[in-house]
This record gives C-alpha cells, structure tokens and sequence, in this order.
C-alpha cells in the first residue's frame, strides 16, 4: 500500500518547522520541498487512480458492445 506522499508532506512540514524555529533556512527550504514532492505523488497517484478507473470503464463498454 502506498501512503501517497503522505509521508513526505509529514517530513517535510516537521523540517520546515524545525527550521524556523532554529533559523534554518536551509532546512526550512528542504522541509518545502519534501511537502512538494510528497504533494506530487498525491496528485500523480490520483491521476493514475482516475485513469484506471477511465479505463475500466471504457472496457466495459467496449464488452457490452461487443456482447450485442
């Protein structure tokens, strides 16, 4: 099972913080782009997940033409 980038978004947010609090501005920027990434895969895993769903559908229909 995939978490979708859910963890990289929980890093990234803990490192944005720690960095802000100690004026780190290098891990401040890490921590923005670890919720960037964890962000993306959320977006592309949905993506996918639509497209699947497209083309399962799709299918479907193709096959119910077919069976006529």
């Amino acid at each position: 099972m995939t978490d979708k980038g859910f963890t990289d978004k929980v890093k990234g947010k803990a490192k944005e913080t720690l960095g802000k609090a100690t004026d780190d501005s290098s891990l401040k920027a890490e921590g923005v782009v670890d919720q960037v990434v964890g962000k993306t895969k959320d977006v592309a895993s949905n993506v996918k997940d639509v497209a699947e769903e497209l083309a399962d559908k799709a299918k479907d229909a193709i096959d119910s033409k077919s069976n006529k």
